[in-house]
């Protein structure tokens, strides 16, 4: 069943599976049709720690866009695979510290574009922008950011858990480089992706009926801890290096993880 959303951008799909509404589900929202909710029911069977993980991979979301803004003077940023709002977006935590920070969301799911509109609300002082696109279309995302944000300055570039729905047939490594290439010396690589060498069996089973219900340019792919870090060729990776999410800088507060999570982070520098 293909819905139509207000202001005429493209149909939605309801009867497959979506990774932003997949996500939703998976972190307790209500923005998600019985296809998606099947797909995180199910998956979810298969590794138990997909929600874990999910919670965790916002948390570190946070905490980048923190250590960014605090830190490395960051004021702008791209965040591809924004994913349908929540709580703490990267506008939210970054404009919280600095009221005039910048941020475009790209993202190719037409319902994320429906709530950003209404939800992803700027300060009077920044600017908060959405694109509707594919990651896989670099020239088109760094053409419409450029509107927003000023590229001949750093930007924290955000790839949190969005690298994994591109096929190696289109190497998402020439994606993730093309697109730190374009972005001004002191930029920041700030990526999460879903680990194929950590609970292996259930990671890899989890991805199996996930990618049965996905659409076709949905699907998903693990990949151990070398091709994740290889994402940061191009730039010097920050202490501690690619590790699971809760080892990110964690906060003092922080409660440890009750096991391995099976997803790898990191945030590198572009010098």
């Amino acid at each position: 069943m293909n819905e139509r959303p207000a202001g005429g951008m493209a149909p939605i799909n309801s009867s497959q599976a979506h990774p932003a509404r997949v996500y939703n589900a998976w972190l307790g929202g209500k923005d998600n049709y019985p296809a998606d909710q099947e797909a995180a029911e199910l998956a979810s069977v298969a590794n138990p720690e997909i929600v874990p993980a999910v919670r965790a991979n916002r948390a570190f979301l946070g905490r980048a866009v923190r250590e960014l803004s605090t830190k490395a003077g960051i004021r702008q940023f791209l965040d591809i695979g924004t994913g349908i709002p929540a709580a703490d977006n990267t506008h939210e935590v970054a404009q919280r510290l600095d009221p005039g920070a910048r941020v475009v969301y790209v993202d190719n799911d037409p319902i994320v574009l429906a709530h950003a509109r209404a939800l992803l609300v700027s300060t009077p002082d920044g600017a908060t922008d959405y694109l509707e696109a594919d990651l896989r279309d670099v020239d088109r995302i760094l053409t419409a950011a450029a509107r927003t944000l000023d590229l001949s300055q750093p930007v924290g570039l955000m790839l949190v858990a969005i690298l994994q729905y591109v096929p190696d047939r289109d190497d998402p490594h020439a994606i993730a480089r093309r697109l730190l290439d374009a972005l001004a010396p002191g930029s920041h690589l700030v990526l999460s992706h879903p680990a194929a060498d950590i609970g292996a069996e259930e990671v890899a089973e989890s991805m199996r009926v996930y990618n049965e219900r996905a659409a076709d340019h949905a699907g998903a792919t693990p990949r151990p801890h070398a091709e994740v870090t290889r994402f940061f060729d191009g730039s010097e990776l920050l202490d501690p290096g690619v590790v699971q999410l809760p080892a990110w800088r964690p906060d003092p507060e922080d409660v440890p993880a009750a096991g391995p999570l099976p997803m790898w982070c990191g945030v590198g520098v572009k010098h």
